[in-house]
């Protein structure tokens, strides 16, 4: 009984400014969460109120890591 494997196309492998410009945005978007969790740091009871979201929820926000 022959089994025939399967065909793969082979993996497409994004080029050199295809990987930088998907990093600078990467980049660009972790510096981003970090600037307004820093923001959001600084503000205080009437600001959040403001803004609509609890201490416990800044507190939650600012304990992710900037990755997330």
């Amino acid at each position: 009984m022959d089994r025939a494997l399967p065909h793969r196309q082979p993996r497409h492998r994004p080029d050199l400014p295809t990987l930088l410009l998907a990093l600078s945005a990467r980049l660009a978007l972790w510096r981003q969460r970090v600037r307004t969790r820093r923001q959001l740091a600084m503000l205080d009871a009437r600001g959040l109120a403001d803004i609509g979201i609890s201490a416990a929820e800044r507190d939650a926000e600012l304990s992710r890591p900037f990755w997330r």
